[in-house]
């Protein structure tokens, strides 16, 4: 592997050899302009332990202003809801591949700005590159990086720590919250002889929900 250029925290170089982790092969390319879809995520692969996709971005990111008319290229840690309830975090280092078809060979992409990796948890689930490449290059024919309206992406995932943050817990609040109202008619209360009454079960808010009354106790006669 060889580098050629390292700026803004990222190494990019050539390798001889394919990733080692994965392979994704996106076919008619072009139509995922057609269709207006931003962002295409890989069925998942394992790495390290962990199961992880790559996200590809054709036109770049639009909710990074940096983007710009770039491909952006990312490794998302998939069902990292798993680690929240555990307090888990996973540090990686990656390298994303994009195969140069013409030469048979792949540009690399590494972030250096870091030498523990990535750090991969329950509230950051996606790292990678903005700007992995100018559209230009990535559309221009003579880079070998689209023939037959077909890419191959690739990536190297090494997890080198896993950490427990301890427990936490997470507020959500909803901002308009809808209010439901259901009547229970209960006949004959006061010849209940049950120690609780439960209604049947009734739907409000995708939820299943039923009423639960304790009868009063009968007072004594007798004095204190």
């Amino acid at each position: 592997m060889a580098d050629f250029c390292s700026e803004d925290g990222v190494s990019r170089s050539i390798s001889e050899t394919p990733p080692n982790h994965y392979t994704l092969i996106i076919q008619s390319l072009s139509l995922l302009k057609k269709n207006n879809i931003e962002k295409y995520p890989s069925p998942y692969f394992e790495a390290g332990g962990y199961k992880w996709k790559l996200v590809f971005h054709p036109n770049g990111n639009k909710n990074k202003n940096k983007a710009g008319k770039h491909v952006s290229v990312y490794l998302m840690m998939a069902k990292a809801t798993s680690l929240a309830p555990a307090g888990w975090e996973v540090h990686a280092v990656f390298r994303l591949f994009l195969l140069d078809q013409n030469n048979d060979n792949d540009l690399v992409l590494q972030d250096t700005s870091t030498e523990k990796g990535r750090r991969f948890h329950a509230m950051k689930v996606e790292w990678g590159f903005d700007r992995f490449m100018s559209q230009e290059a990535f559309n221009n024919p003579e880079n070998g990086y689209i023939v037959d309206d077909t890419c191959v992406l690739g990536a190297e995932v090494y997890v080198c720590q896993e950490k427990f943050r301890g427990r936490g817990d997470c507020l959500s609040m909803v901002k308009d919250p809808i209010s439901y109202k259901h009547a229970w008619q209960i006949d004959k209360f006061s010849a209940l002889i049950a120690d609780c009454e439960d209604s049947k079960t009734f739907m409000e808010g995708e939820h299943k929900w039923y009423n639960h009354s304790l009868p009063l106790l009968k007072l004594s006669n007798s004095k204190m």
